[in-house]
């Protein structure tokens, strides 16, 4: 008994909970600050979403605001960039943006800045038609200023263009069809792995990557690459004014800088950018310096920045699924 009380008494002067006293709790003030740490992140993050929601709204209104003002009669020039491998995305784009200014009234010229080494035959042809629609259905002048590179199909597109700038030492050019795609048929034996495919008609597997091609798809597939260089020639011809005998003669893939372009007929004028810009100004009755109006610049949402990372970070098995591809492209 006395014992018991003893360890009793030690054990309540160690720090024990003596009987009929509550227990000691844990600080509390750990969790405030974790609380008012995930509130303050939380208004942070709301704070950054309002913001930005603003200044998009805010782009919008400027767009609008301008071309209301360019409504109300300011003459000014469009400018449209075309960059890089087209693509059909850009496609959609540049031809969205011809829409918009051939109908407007106020933008008396578009000037297309071009910068780029052509891409797909079809996405290349398919702006040169709606290049080509503007001028004659919209009554626009359609202006090209080539920066460093015009070739193969951005010269398809500017050569579409009521006059074509390029600097001196700009390259243009590259006029012909490129047909290419991967055959990894050595690395599916080397994997020991046998594809399988059923079909019917002689060349509905033409191009099949996974084997070499015969000597009867090697003529179908020049048969394709011929027909689609005959009509580039053809349209070449007919926005630079000439016949195709003369278009054919330097239709011969190679480049030329702009020096060398303008006497053989491919170019109107040697200048960048300025010199385009102000000239076309002109040529269309402003006088001054011009007004110029760009598309507002499309700010990439979560989707497309996905998109883009897929894209840089391709799916290895991607690469063993590329049909064959036609481009009016400089390599």
């Amino acid at each position: 008994m006395g014992y018991a009380g003893q360890t009793s008494s030690h054990w309540y002067a160690g720090g024990g909970v003596h009987p009929g006293q509550p227990a000691d709790r844990r600080p509390a003030w750990p969790w405030v600050v974790l609380l008012v740490g995930v509130l303050g992140l939380a208004i942070m993050a709301m704070g950054t979403f309002f913001i930005s929601a603003v200044r998009t709204l805010a782009l919008g209104a400027d767009s609008s605001a301008e071309m209301g003002a360019l409504n109300w009669g300011h003459n000014a020039i469009a400018v449209i960039d075309i960059d890089g491998v087209i693509t059909d995305k850009d496609t959609e784009k540049v031809n969205k943006e011809l829409e918009e200014y051939g109908n407007n009234s106020s933008i008396k010229a578009i000037l297309l800045h071009i910068d780029s080494p052509g891409g797909g035959a079809a996405a290349s042809q398919e702006i040169y038609h709606e290049v080509m629609r503007v001028r004659e259905k919209k009554h626009k002048k359609v202006v090209a200023s080539v920066e460093s590179v015009g070739a193969s199909g951005a010269y398809y597109i500017a050569s579409g263009c009521d006059k074509i700038y390029a600097n001196p030492a700009s390259v243009v050019g590259s006029i012909g069809v490129i047909m290419e795609w991967t055959n990894y048929g050595d690395l599916m034996q080397w994997a020991k792995l046998k594809p399988v495919t059923i079909f019917h008609g002689a060349l509905k597997d033409a191009g099949d990557p996974s084997r070499p091609m015969t000597p009867q798809e090697q003529v179908y597939f020049q048969s394709l690459v011929d027909n689609m260089y005959g009509q580039f020639v053809h349209d070449v011809a007919v926005g630079r004014h000439t016949d195709d005998a003369h278009i054919t003669q330097l239709a011969t893939g190679q480049v030329w800088t702009g020096e060398e372009a303008q006497p053989l007929g491919l170019i109107d004028s040697q200048g960048g950018f300025r010199t385009a810009l102000i000239e076309t100004a002109r040529s269309v009755g402003i006088k001054g310096e011009p007004k110029v109006v760009r598309p507002s610049a499309e700010r990439p949402g979560l989707l497309d920045m996905l998109e883009d990372a897929d894209g840089l970070f391709r799916n290895p098995g991607q690469m063993l699924d590329r049909s064959p591809g036609f481009y009016f492209l400089w390599k």
